[in-house]
């Protein structure tokens, strides 16, 4: 397991969820006991077969109006007119840092309201589609990413197993015909590739799929783009692929991230070296290469709450650099979350909030002219 990465994914969380803690105080020995559940692994129970037709177990899903924090538009943001045609499938990152259980239970109070600050901030981008569904899981605690104990992959597996199911729910609500868009961030993302390997690759629904978002994850071009089935996207209206980065500000410091990924394996059980991991260009479009930050339409800098923010044009660069990570230019102003050698990797979404929603839109676009010509 990339265990210095799943570190850094770690005080990620505990920075949003409590607030500034002096992350260099801890070494991971410490963070280890005191953040890896100590009990046993408890088998979680199947949900019921209909469990996702229950509203209570979603975030965000059609008809939840004012109470869908997925609907949130940030300060200074014009709406666009007309509603997209796509679903959009989004699975959130861990927001669940207790130590009682390998899996959070679905009524945890702390987990549940980590869980809709990060789809409000983190889904909103794709809130022109009025087919917007974010399940609950029980996700993995985020001990699970700081161990190398069976219990670990346990807990990963009955995750992904909830999403699984929240996804054919999902298949069978939308109107049949409906273009899909996939989006994720960390945990979110690891389920997203699992998910698009396991129920998506070589199954019609491939053919329906605008483009994947599996963001703040490594993405494997040699194992995890051929197992998908989907290429990364190379320009700007291409449909049908996948677009993934991991945000580092000036002087970027990845050390412990690309040391993870060369002691790999991750939890796909597969490694993930730093010259094989798709760094997207969320301002280009494509693979690598570099813009300015007057390309930025737009980044959601968040309120001291983190439940809502302004939009702020220009704020950061993005150059894709050769050891696989997305650079920023020097370290904006965006909040307490920001982990040692400048990872921005809750900021991965906001810092380009305006761009994503505008590159969801480019490739809807190229996906309805791609329709007819394949039909």
């Amino acid at each position: 397991m990339a265990r210095k990465f799943l570190y850094v994914i770690a005080f990620l969380v505990v920075v949003v969820i409590a607030g500034g803690i002096a992350l260099s105080f801890w070494s991971r020995e410490l963070t280890e006991l005191v953040f890896v559940p100590s009990g046993e692994f408890e088998e979680q129970a199947a949900l019921q077969d209909n469990a996702y037709e229950d509203p209570a177990m979603w975030i965000s899903r059609p008809g939840m109006g004012e109470s869908n924090p997925a609907r949130f538009l940030p300060e200074g943001f014009v709406e666009e007119g007309g509603a997209s045609d796509s679903a959009v499938f989004f699975v959130h990152p861990t927001s669940y840092t207790a130590t009682d259980h390998w899996n959070a239970p679905l009524d945890d109070a702390d987990g549940r309201s980590g869980a809709e600050l990060f789809v409000r901030g983190m889904a909103s981008p794709f809130n022109r589609s009025i087919q917007l569904w974010a399940p609950r899981y029980r996700q993995a605690a985020v001990g699970a990413f700081l161990t190398q104990k069976p219990q670990a992959k346990r807990a990963v597996d009955a995750a992904y197993a909830d999403v699984a199911q929240a996804f054919d729910y999902f298949v069978q609500s939308i109107p049949q015909d409906a273009p899909i868009v996939l989006a994720g961030h960390s945990q979110g993302s690891l389920h997203l590739i699992r998910l698009i390997k396991e129920k998506v690759a070589g199954t019609p629904l491939a053919s329906r799929i605008v483009a994947a978002y599996v963001i703040g994850w490594p993405v494997s071009t040699e194992v995890d783009l051929p197992a998908m089935g989907m290429p990364a996207c190379a320009t700007p209206a291409q449909a049908g692929c996948v677009m993934s980065w991991q945000s580092f500000a000036d002087p970027a410091n990845p050390e412990a991230l690309l040391e993870a990924y060369a002691r790999g394996p991750d939890l796909d059980g597969v490694p993930k070296l730093p010259e094989n991991v798709r760094c997207s260009n969320p301002l280009t479009g494509g693979v690598g290469g570099e813009a300015p930050m007057e390309d930025n339409l737009g980044t959601l800098v968040p309120d001291e709450g983190l439940t809502g923010g302004r939009i702020v044009t220009g704020a950061v660069p993005a150059k894709c650099d050769p050891r696989g990570i997305l650079l920023i230019g020097d370290p904006p102003e965006m909040g307490n979350a920001v982990l040692p050698g400048n990872n921005y990797h809750v900021y991965d979404i906001p810092l380009f909030w305006a761009n994503l929603r505008a590159d969801v839109a480019r490739r809807e676009a190229g996906y309805a002219k791609a329709v007819p010509a394949a039909s």
